[in-house]
C-alpha cells in the first residue's frame, strides 16, 4: 500500500445519489464533517449527467394529481414487486426535493403561467415528469455540486478506481483502490460508506450506459458478503438509437412522438390501446420486439433491425424547445434531423432494477455501509421501473442516507484500523492480473460477454437461452484467467482497469442469469417465453443472491404489500 487517507464518511460514486448525500451530510452537520468523494472518472462525469427526460413528482394536486396516484402507478408499473412502504416513502419525499432544487437554482423549464413544467411519461396516469428541457440529470448534477461548494467538507478523489470494500469484524473498515494518475495503491479509512456507484448495464453490447458504468460497486459489495437483490430484472428502454444505443429519451414520446413500424402503423394500438406509446417500458419494448420478429421492422444495410420514432409532426419549435439534445445527438451521430426524418430505434439495455439489498433507509446488512441510487435495491421499482422515477429515487435516497449517516456517525466511533489481510488480498489480486499469461484477449472476452447477454438474456428469455448464457459466462470466467494485461505501466493503466471491470461484469452476469433461470414466471422486465404468465402464488417474492465458493446461492424474501393486492396489469 502506497498511501492511506482517513475521513468520517466515504461516498463511492459521484452521481446524483452521491452528491445529494454529500450535501445532506454537510447541511445536517453544519460543515463539521470530513467526507471523501471517490469517483473512477472526473467527479462531474458521472453517468447521471446522461439522464434526460425528467424527474417524477406530484406537484399539481390542484389539477388532479395525488401522491396516492403516483404510488399506485409505481406499484402497478413494478408488476407488484415493489415494496409498498418504500413506494409511499418515495412519493411523499420527492416533491420536497423538486422544490429544494428549485430554491438552489436549477433552471426547471416553466409553463406559460410560470409553474415548474411537467410532461407525460410512460405508465404515469398524470404528466408529472418534471423537466429541465431534455437535460434534466445534467442540470440536477450541476445544481447539487454548486450547493456542495458552500461547504468545506469534502475531498475529491477523482480517477481513483476502487477494487475492494474492506470489512473487519463484520463492520465497514475502508476501501482499497488504484490511483489511475500514478498507479499507486490507495487505502481509504472511514466510519461510514455510502455506495452510490450506479448500475451494470454494460453487461450488454447494445446499451444506453456510458462505458465506464460496469457495476463495480455492486460486484465489490457482493464479494464483501452483501446480498444482491432482484438482479434478474434489467430494464430495456424502448428507444435506443440505432446503431449506437444512445438514449432517445422517453420525453420524445411524452412530448407526443409516435412509434411506427415499416407499414407506417402506430403499432402500440395493438398492445396498449389506452396509453399507446406511453405504456410502461417493459410493455413497449416487448411490443417493439414482437413487431420486429413479425417482419414489420426496418433493416439497416449491415443487418440491424429497427423501428421508427417519429417526431416530425411535433414541429421545429417544440423539438428545439423541449428536445434540443435529441436533435443535437441525431444530427451529430446520424446526420439525421428529427424535425424532418423519423429516428431509427429499438429496445436497449438501460437500467438495473436490482442491486445491493438495503432496508427502507438505505442500510445494508453490514454495519457502517449504506447504498443509494441505482447501485442499491431498496425495492422501489420491483420488476419494472417507470420512467422519471430513477432520478427521483437518487434524490430521495441520497437525502435519506445522508440523514441516516449524519445521525449514525457519533455512534460509530473512530475509523477502525485497516485490516492488513484485506489490503494484502486486494493487492495480490491486482498483482495476479498483471502476471497473467495466455493467448486470450480480454477485450474479445468482454465483447463475447456482451453478445451473449444481448442474444440470450434480452427482452424475451427462455430456459434454454439462459442455460446457454450461464454456460458461456462460466467459460468466459475461466478464459479470463488466460487473458494477460499487456500494459505493465503504472500511470493510467486502462488495460488493467478493463481487466478489473471484466471481472466485475462476469460476477454480475452470473448472478443475473441464475436469478432469471430460477424465476419461472414472467413479471415486468423479466419475460420468459416458456413461462409467459405472472405467478403470484410462487414468485411474488424478492430474489437474494449471496456469494459462495460454489457460485451464487439464491434465497428469497417476501414483498411488502400493505395497500394494493396484485391484480392483472392492463393499460
Amino acid at each position: 500500500m502506497d498511501r492511506e487517507f482517513t475521513h468520517d464518511v466515504l461516498i463511492l460514486g459521484a452521481g446524483l445519489a452521491g452528491l445529494r448525500a454529500a450535501v445532506e451530510i454537510s447541511r445536517r452537520l453544519d460543515g463539521r464533517v470530513d467526507i471523501g468523494i471517490v469517483s473512477k472518472v472526473q467527479l462531474m462525469r458521472a453517468h447521471s449527467v446522461c439522464a434526460e427526460g425528467g424527474t417524477a413528482a406530484v406537484l399539481r394536486t390542484d389539477l388532479g394529481d395525488s401522491r396516492d396516484l403516483h404510488a399506485w402507478d409505481t406499484v402497478k408499473g413494478a408488476d407488484f414487486l415493489a415494496d409498498q412502504d418504500v413506494v409511499r416513502t418515495f412519493v411523499d419525499a420527492i416533491p420536497t426535493e423538486i422544490y429544494q432544487l428549485d430554491h438552489w437554482g436549477i433552471p426547471w423549464t416553466r409553463d406559460g403561467d410560470g409553474y415548474i413544467a411537467q410532461r407525460p411519461f410512460g405508465g404515469h396516469s398524470y404528466p408529472r415528469a418534471t423537466l429541465a428541457a431534455d437535460k434534466t440529470g445534467f442540470f440536477e448534477m450541476q445544481t447539487l455540486y454548486d450547493q456542495l461548494q458552500r461547504y468545506r467538507t469534502f475531498t475529491r478523489y477523482d480517477e481513483l478506481f476502487i477494487t475492494d470494500i474492506l470489512v473487519e469484524g463484520g463492520a465497514f473498515a475502508g476501501l482499497v483502490g488504484l490511483d489511475l494518475t500514478s498507479g499507486e495503491t490507495v487505502a481509504l479509512r472511514g466510519k461510514a460508506l455510502l455506495i452510490a456507484s450506479g448500475g451494470g448495464g454494460t453487461l450488454y453490447g447494445f446499451t444506453t450506459y456510458s462505458q465506464t458504468v460496469t457495476g463495480d460497486g455492486m460486484a465489490m459489495a457482493w464479494r464483501a458478503g452483501l446480498p444482491l437483490e432482484d438482479m434478474e430484472f434489467l430494464q430495456f428502454h424502448p428507444t435506443g438509437l440505432v446503431p449506437s444505443g444512445i438514449l432517445m429519451t422517453e420525453a420524445c414520446r411524452g412530448e407526443g412522438g409516435y412509434l411506427r413500424n415499416s407499414l407506417g402503423e402506430r403499432f402500440m394500438a395493438n398492445y396498449a390501446p389506452k396509453l399507446m406509446e406511453l405504456a410502461p417500458r417493459d410493455m413497449v419494448s416487448r411490443a417493439e420486439t414482437e413487431e420486429i420478429l413479425a417482419g414489420r421492422g426496418f433493416r439497416t444495410p449491415d443487418g440491424q433491425d429497427y423501428l421508427q420514432l417519429d417526431l416530425t409532426h411535433l414541429g421545429a419549435d417544440r423539438i428545439n424547445t423541449r428536445l434540443p439534445l435529441i436533435r443535437e445527438v441525431t444530427i451529430k451521430f446520424l446526420g439525421l434531423d428529427p424535425i424532418t426524418t423519423p429516428i431509427p430505434i429499438r429496445p436497449v439495455a438501460h437500467y438495473s432494477m436490482g442491486g445491493i439489498e438495503t432496508d427502507i433507509e438505505g442500510r445494508t446488512r453490514v454495519p457502517g455501509i449504506w447504498a443509494a441510487g441505482e447501485a442499491a435495491c431498496v425495492s422501489l421499482h420491483g420488476a419494472n421501473r417507470l420512467g422519471s422515477n430513477s432520478t427521483a429515487e437518487c434524490l430521495v435516497w441520497g437525502a435519506i442516507t445522508g440523514g441516516e449517516i449524519s445521525a449514525a456517525l457519533p455512534g460509530l466511533g473512530g475509523a477502525v484500523p485497516l485490516p492488513a489481510a484485506g489490503i494484502e488480498a486486494a493487492e495480490a489480486r491486482v498483482a495476479q492480473m498483471l502476471a497473467r499469461e495466455g493467448d486470450e484477449n480480454l477485450y474479445a472476452l468482454r465483447r463475447e460477454l456482451r453478445s451473449t447477454m444481448d442474444a440470450h438474456v434480452g427482452v424475451f428469455r427462455t430456459g434454454d437461452d439462459l442455460e446457454t448464457a450461464l454456460g458461456r459466462i462460466r467459460e468466459l470466467r475461466q478464459r479470463a484467467e488466460r487473458a494477460p494485461v499487456r500494459d505493465k505501466s503504472r500511470v493510467y493503466n486502462t488495460n488493467l482497469v478493463h481487466a478489473l471491470e471484466l471481472a466485475n461484469l462476469l460476477d454480475l452476469a452470473e448472478v443475473t442469469v441464475m436469478g432469471a433461470l430460477a424465476r419461472r414466471e414472467s413479471r415486468g422486465a423479466h419475460a420468459r417465453r416458456d413461462f409467459p404468465s405472472r405467478d403470484d402464488a410462487n414468485w411474488l417474492r424478492h430474489t437474494l443472491a449471496y456469494r459462495s465458493p460454489a457460485g451464487p446461492q439464491l434465497e428469497y424474501k417476501p414483498v411488502t404489500i400493505d395497500t394494493w393486492e396484485p391484480v392483472e396489469r392492463k393499460y
